[in-house]
């Protein structure tokens, strides 16, 4: 289930990060519909969260959950900084912030998984 959610969350990264690309290289600023897909990713991370709670409560948890759940915690920040940061910044610039967050994210990601299936 764990695999599912952080593929779902890097192909939704990936997704943002491609419709925010898209805007630097039209030189526009980010729009509201776009928050609101960073917001959907961040709706998906949440529902990982709770559902690695699950798994580690019954014994298939990740085998280092202190780097696991720093990570964790990580990734579910780095989009609603970026947020308010592309929504103070209103040129090409939110853009960048966006698209580097998107990508920062979809890595995290993939290294939570790693961490959880290490050993």
């Amino acid at each position: 289930m764990i695999l599912a959610l952080v593929l779902l969350v890097v192909a939704l990264c990936v997704a943002l990060a491609g419709w925010a690309g898209w805007f630097v290289a039209r030189d526009r600023a980010v729009i509201l519909n776009q928050l609101w897909g960073g917001a959907a990713v961040e709706t998906v991370i949440l529902v990982q969260g709770v559902v690695a709670i699950v798994q580690g409560a019954t014994g298939a948890g990740a085998v280092d959950p202190l780097l696991f759940w720093g990570y964790y915690a990580t990734t579910l920040v780095i989009l609603p900084v970026a947020a308010a940061w592309a929504f103070a910044e209103r040129t090409r610039w939110s853009s960048v912030v966006l698209l580097v967050a998107s990508l920062t994210v979809a890595f995290l990601e993939w290294r939570m998984w790693q961490i959880w299936t290490a050993g």
